[in-house]
């Protein structure tokens, strides 16, 4: 079979399951440059919820039809993230640090997982003035898993938290800890 960028199935198959708990199906759309399978995701779309923007990678599942038959698509998961909607576009710290999680994940080769935690140095927002310096990373509590010719996957939502945060989930659980937290994990940077 030839892959082409018409066959959009898994492409589909993300905005499929998204549109089914956005109001507004509308999403604001950015391509990264990445090829499928290269450096890092292919596109970003945020979609607008009540108080807030849902952003979703594509491209780190099999967009355009390169696994067919396969068990798992792509690497098995894209990333989402919840912040607040303040303006007319989500923040660009949010765009830029999923893609850079896209390059962590292709670059490494090495896929992330609910409960996994990440501690990328400083301010999630690359700014002072936020107390959240680290990452968790949970399954999405809306998006249901895709089943589709081209593999199954999740949704793995980003969640931004604090130094406190990370300390009390190495003692306890990732899970333990979100479960505090606000019931979609809206990272909110002024928290």
């Amino acid at each position: 079979m030839s892959v082409t960028h018409e066959d959009t199935r898994g492409w589909d198959a993300i905005e499929a399951a998204v549109v089914r708990v956005v109001a507004d199906p509308s999403p604001l759309h950015w391509g990264t440059g990445a090829l499928p399978g290269q450096t890092g995701i292919y596109g970003l779309s945020a979609y607008r919820a009540d108080d807030h923007w849902l952003l979703v990678t594509f491209g780190l599942t099999d967009l355009f039809g390169q696994g067919e038959g396969a068990e798992v698509s792509g690497w098995g998961f894209e990333l989402t993230m919840r912040v607040p909607r303040t303006a007319e576009q989500p923040p660009a710290w949010s765009l830029t640090l999923l893609d850079k999680l896209g390059q962590y994940v292709f670059g490494n080769e090495q896929p992330l997982a609910s409960g996994h935690r990440m501690d990328p140095g400083g301010p999630i927002t690359g700014e002072p003035g936020t107390r959240l310096t680290a990452l968790a990373f949970a399954e999405d509590p809306r998006l249901p898993r895709i089943e589709s010719p081209l593999g199954r996957a999740l949704f793995l939502t980003v969640v931004g938290i604090t130094a406190d945060e990370l300390a009390r989930m190495k003692a306890t659980s990732t899970d333990q800890v979100l479960a505090a937290l606000s019931p979609l994990l809206i990272t909110d940077p002024a928290r």
